[in-house]
């Protein structure tokens, strides 16, 4: 028995040991299931980062592929745009000759388009109470078996409520009526005042007409102007002018702004480099910039004479003068300066025998003997063939005085009018053509004279001072900027009386200001008009300055 108890004991701990064993297999599968597991998803995640990466990476080269594509594409669209630009300005003059440049008098006029009456959320009144929104449910079987007074008594209060319902609705109702009847008076009324407007305006459209067709001067500016406005240019450019008409010579004066230098495209190309991610431009060779900016000019100016020399104006237009300048400043003293950098007069006669969609603009220039800055870019100036307009000026009829003058008469006791005449007298017989300007609105010009000489004349504003005492500086002053404001080539003053050291060092100083006081003016008289007269002026003092060249 204690064998067999052994035995039996032993075999209970081999299968408990089995056991054991079975649990620590079981466990060291188990942990190197888990191991493998971690492992396999260590090497998943790491997967999926390495494809997260490469995804990444494949998005940052599209990225960049897209915007080099991009930058390539917009250096591209830069240089065609810029080869645009220069073939829209090179061919500025060819392409205006397909348009008509003309103005219908009848296309200003104004044409009213009677709207119809639209009476809107008024024109649908609202519908009006009836009984049947009110009435009662009819009497029940038993409300007629026991009396119909709670019936009766419901039809009554249905009954005044029907009766407020409807007193409301009236006033609703003519409140509306009377807004539809305000907002039809207020639509004709409009209706009326648009006709009434438009044909005030249309009125205004026939004289238009009628002034332009008889060659008044304001009316011919006008419609010209209408026509040059109608022109299509270019973006960039300035696109300001002032127009004078000049009737005895169906003549037309343009002073034009010019385009500044900036319209030319100083780029030929762009190209995108990778290297340095930038979109690079390369210039344009100097002296094409300048020949393109020489040839625009020359362009705008044919361009502009021929829009004026189309026009149907039969019997208006024989001559147009045309002058561009280009507001610039000063590098030297930093003050702005408008130099011309071409003029040229041209007749219709020689204007009609061009055929322009062949010329070469400077040699056409050329051919009708402009005047063209030999270096336009730089705005090297030139003396435009006509710079000043007489018709700003309103004339009065011309007067002898030196006929009025007998023996040695004291000029101090001539009238301003007369002194006025003298001085335009005085300054025909030095060879030049001069006017008296009427009293008011002459902005302090009292005469105005013009030298025909083609290398020293041009207009000359003139202030004639009968005065007994010395003449302010201010007054000096103040003749510099009349001067500038009539773009004057000079400027005369001439006075009975002196002028101040600090007046004869201004006029120095500004260079185009030519003073004449009385002993001057006695001297100048003697010599051209033969008059021998008086400044009766006592203790006048000894002059400053000697009597020097003629003006």
């Amino acid at each position: 028995m204690g064998r067999g108890s052994r035995r039996g004991g032993s075999g209970y701990w081999q299968a408990v040991a089995y056991q054991h064993e079975q649990q620590r297999k079981a466990a060291e599968r188990q942990q190197k299931d888990a191991v493998r597991l971690a492992q396999q998803q260590l090497r998943l995640a790491e997967q999926q980062r390495k494809a997260a990466e490469r995804a990444a990476a494949q998005a940052e080269r599209d990225r960049r592929r897209e915007l080099e594509l991009a930058q390539v594409a917009e250096a591209e669209r830069q240089t065609v745009a810029v080869a645009g630009r220069i073939q829209a300005l090179d061919s500025l003059l060819v392409s205006a000759l397909t348009t008509r440049p003309h103005v219908d008098f009848a296309q200003l006029k104004r044409q009213v388009v009677a709207r119809p009456f639209d009476p809107g959320p008024l024109g649908k009144p609202r519908r009006a109470p009836r009984w049947e929104d009110f009435a009662p449910p009819p009497p029940s079987r038993l409300d007629r078996v026991f009396g119909s007074a709670r019936y009766e008594q419901a039809v009554l209060e249905a009954r005044e409520q029907l009766a407020r319902a409807r007193a409301k609705y009236d006033v609703v109702e003519e409140h509306r009526k009377q807004r539809l009847a305000a907002a039809e008076r207020q639509h004709a009324e409009q209706l009326t005042a648009q006709r009434e407007d438009a044909a005030r305006h249309n009125v205004a459209v026939d004289r238009f007409e009628q002034e332009f067709r008889a060659g008044q001067p304001e009316a011919v500016q006008r419609y010209f102007d209408l026509v040059l406005r109608r022109s299509a240019y270019p973006s960039g450019f300035s696109r300001r002018w002032a127009l004078e008409y000049l009737p005895n010579g169906r003549q037309l004066v343009v002073e034009y702004e010019l385009p500044s230098r900036d319209v030319i495209p100083t780029e030929s190309r762009f190209e995108y480099v990778k290297s340095r991610k930038l979109i690079k431009s390369y210039p344009r060779p100097e002296a094409e910039v300048r020949a393109g900016y020489e040839r625009l000019v020359s362009q705008v100016a044919l361009r502009t004479v021929w829009e004026l020399f189309a026009v149907e104006a039969p019997g208006l237009l024989d001559e147009v003068v045309f002058n561009g300048h280009v507001p610039t400043t000063d590098p030297a003293t930093g003050q702005p300066r408008d130099p011309y950098i071409l003029s040229v007069a041209a007749s219709r006669e020689a204007f009609s025998e061009l055929v322009l969609q062949d010329v070469n603009p400077r040699e056409c220039l050329r051919y009708l003997n402009a005047l063209v800055s030999p270096h336009p870019y730089d705005l090297e100036p030139v003396r435009p063939v006509m710079e000043f307009d007489l018709t700003k000026y309103r004339f009065i009829p011309e007067i002898d005085a030196i006929a009025g003058l007998d023996g040695r008469l004291d000029l101090l006791e001539l009238s301003p009018v007369e002194f006025e005449h003298l001085v335009r007298q005085l300054f025909e017989n030095m060879g030049m053509q001069a006017w008296i300007t009427q009293a008011s609105r002459d902005d302090g010009v009292d005469a105005v004279a013009t030298n025909p000489d083609p290398i020293v004349g041009g207009l000359c504003v003139i202030q004639a001072k009968r005065y007994r005492r010395c003449v302010e500086t201010d007054a000096v002053r103040a003749l510099a900027g009349v001067m500038d404001d009539k773009r004057a080539a000079k400027g005369i003053m001439v006075t009975t009386s002196w002028y101040g050291g600090e007046s004869w060092a201004y006029a120095k100083r500004q260079g185009r200001i030519e003073l004449i006081d009385g002993d001057r003016l006695k001297y100048l008289l003697n010599e051209h008009c033969g008059l021998n007269i008086l400044i009766g002026i006592p203790n006048r003092p000894r002059p400053r300055k000697a009597p020097a060249t003629e003006p």
